[in-house]
């Protein structure tokens, strides 16, 4: 059974969702979470954010993430403020966590850093969001915001960036199975999983 890489950008609230269930889903598949700069992709592809595109895709956008959370019986969404906002330097982090710590380290980070701004409303785009993440994380914050203003963390963020757009990713969350996108979206996760 082959691996499924789940793309992801710490500022989307449809990568949070997927990323509550996306391991217990598709077991026992391996998932490699992969993190990728959402602005990129989208300057790559032409598209931009249902948030950025007025008010009313915006709060229908919000009240579809909010109606998910419910029926997940996860946790109600706190929005950040601002959202959306830059997310790269949290970005950086995730890479440099995996880079250091490695996949299981990488998912830590990601579900306390995305839960920590969807539910707790956290601003990722700061050094006290970050490190509320790191701290649930069990992770220390200090020395990964450090690493993650190397050359070397910020090349493999794009490296990663740039391997997914030429896979096709579009957009986050993305699903792919050997190089090709099987799935886009969080409401395409239990079509992959069946």
């Amino acid at each position: 059974m082959s691996d499924v890489t789940f793309s992801f950008d710490l500022g989307s609230p449809y990568a949070w969702l997927a990323a509550e269930r996306v391991d217990a889903l598709l077991a026992p598949r391996t998932v490699v979470w992969e993190p990728v700069l959402l602005g990129a992709v989208f300057g790559a592809t032409g598209r931009s954010s249902w948030a950025t595109q007025g008010d009313a895709p915006r709060t229908t956008g919000m009240a579809e993430v909010e109606r998910r959370a419910r029926e997940r019986d996860l946790p109600p969404v706190v929005w950040p403020d601002p959202w959306p906002t830059s997310y790269l330097t949290a970005m950086r982090v995730a890479t440099a966590v995996e880079r250091h710590g490695g996949q299981a380290a990488l998912r830590t980070f990601a579900l306390a850093a995305l839960r920590a701004a969807f539910t707790d409303g956290a601003d990722l785009a700061t050094a006290d969001g970050i490190a509320l993440a790191c701290d649930r994380a069990g992770l220390p914050g200090a020395t990964l915001l450090i690493a993650a203003g190397d050359q070397a963390t910020k090349d493999a963020l794009r490296a990663r960036t740039d391997a997914a757009i030429a896979r096709g990713v579009r957009g986050v969350p993305t699903f792919t199975v050997d190089g090709a996108v099987a799935a886009f979206g969080d409401d395409e996760l239990d079509a992959l999983a069946a």
